[in-house]
């Protein structure tokens, strides 16, 4: 927003207590309220959606049945056959950022998926499952991974801490590429409007003005719906990839 002749556009970011004393009182914020509505969302959404069971189905029934066998064909087309198993935990990490990326782009709401906090959380929490299916699948064998086949063993020192440090950045880049896209372009948004609403004040020059900055909102708001569906596939393809090292013997 702008104060003054200054613009804050991280002040969209800022976390504050909600639902005022017991907010207050439990240190809740909006970010674990938006999270709850985007739970709510989805399993509204995956309710009604299949709840008439219809042969032939109607739009919001094919919607959800579009994007059930979306997530399922991704799981099944990336792991393999043992895709199956995992689809409920990719399905719910798609729906979930899908969900949290769109939630943002109303106005007055909040993008929890802009916090590093909550996108390095979900990072780990898929980390954590690709490492035990790894050593439940290949027990030993996993750590082997960290020794290229084929190298020369005198090149072991070297290559080895290379691995695992390359191996240990995936959560941080995983988090790091959705926490950096939404936090873009929520601040993009905010820049733009601030220019809209400063020019606006300088009369009719400044209203023919705003208009530049207003068509570029518009268009960033068209950018944001791709990209906050992209960062969600992103995010649900590269956890597919991650477990598919991990059930590959």
């Amino acid at each position: 927003m702008a104060g003054g002749s200054s613009i804050d556009v991280l002040g969209q970011f800022e976390l504050h207590p909600v639902i005022g004393g017991l907010g207050q009182a439990l240190r809740l914020s909006q970010s674990p309220i938006y999270m709850a509505v985007a739970v709510c969302l989805v399993l509204a959404f995956l309710y009604y959606g299949m709840k008439p069971k219809a042969v032939v189905p109607g739009r919001f029934q094919a919607a959800a049945e579009i994007c059930y066998e979306f997530v399922r064909n991704l799981a099944v087309d990336t792991i393999g056959p043992e895709g199956v198993a995992f689809f409920p935990f990719i399905f719910a990490l798609f729906f979930f950022i899908l969900a949290g990326n769109y939630l943002g782009l109303f106005p007055f709401s909040f993008t929890f998926t802009s916090h590093i906090a909550v996108t390095f959380a979900l990072a780990m929490m898929v980390f954590l499952v690709a490492i035990i299916v790894s050593l439940k699948v290949q027990g030993l064998k996993f750590f082997a991974h960290f020794m290229p086949a084929g190298a020369p063993v005198a090149l072991a020192p070297l290559l080895v801490p290379i691995e695992i440090l390359s191996f240990l950045s995936r959560p941080v880049s995983l988090s790091i590429r959705l926490f950096a896209n939404m936090v873009a372009g929520h601040v993009m948004f905010d820049i733009f409007a601030s220019f809209v609403i400063m020019l606006a004040g300088l009369g009719f020059v400044g209203d023919v003005l705003a208009v530049g900055p207003l068509v570029i909102n518009v268009a960033l708001m068209g950018l944001e719906l791709l990209v906050g569906v992209l960062q969600a596939y992103v995010f649900a393809i590269l956890t597919c990839i991650y477990l598919r090292e991990a059930v590959a013997h």
